[in-house]
């Protein structure tokens, strides 16, 4: 027979025990490692002009140039036709980079602000490129700390537009050969000892332009 009280302390045990929960941890990227990491990724006799054991073209390298007049110093243009970063200087020239770009549709073309840049960043794939590409990204899920082999690679310059992280990233990259083609998942991929040298240069708040890609002046024509 079971008793009122049976059940009343059947019913504690059963609602009083603790529920398991998963805990996710953010990514980390260790500090103490950023020093060895840059020297890693950089050549030894750096010359950014020069160097170039990743075979890129030699317009990818970085270069002074001439800027267009009434451009604002400091702001940075992405060119993703000539897959160019330029970043404005204050006596008319600008710095160049080869970049990549986003593979189709995913490049998304806009004015962000530059909200948090950060040193050998942590990732984690957004929930819609894990839809869009189980295969790849799933096994992802829960974050990749940061190091060389980390998406994001040495550097990262995160996008907003007003208060909203966009998910866009100027970012270096672990696939240096990809630089001049299409071949992110909305990102602005840099050669990681060129961003590197760049990080230090961008200022908190700064605007980049990331200009139309060639299908959207196509399809607009």
């Amino acid at each position: 027979m079971v008793t009122r009280r049976h059940f009343i302390m059947t019913s504690a045990a059963l609602f009083s025990q603790p529920v398991a929960t998963s805990v996710w941890a953010a990514p980390t990227s260790l500090r103490a490692k950023w020093k060895a990491w840059d020297a890693q990724v950089t050549p030894a006799d750096y010359d950014p002009g020069t160097s170039n054991p990743w075979g890129l073209q030699p317009r990818f390298l970085p270069r002074r140039v001439e800027a267009k007049d009434g451009l604002t110093p400091g702001d940075i243009h992405v060119d993703a036709i000539a897959r160019y970063l330029y970043h404005i200087q204050g006596d008319g020239t600008a710095m160049r980079y080869g970049v990549a770009i986003a593979r189709g549709s995913l490049y998304e073309a806009g004015v962000y602000t530059i909200r948090r840049k950060a040193k050998w960043p942590g990732w984690t794939p957004t929930q819609n490129m894990i839809r869009r590409e189980p295969e790849v990204y799933a096994k992802y899920e829960d974050g990749v700390d940061g190091g060389p082999e980390n998406p994001l690679g040495a550097r990262a310059f995160y996008l907003y537009e007003g208060n909203r992280d966009t998910y866009l990233r100027i970012h270096g990259t672990p696939y240096p050969g990809s630089v001049g083609g299409r071949a992110s998942s909305g990102c602005v991929r840099m050669v990681m000892a060129h961003i590197i040298g760049l990080y230090d240069q961008v200022e908190l708040g700064t605007t980049a332009h990331l200009h139309p890609a060639e299908d959207a002046i196509t399809a607009s024509t």
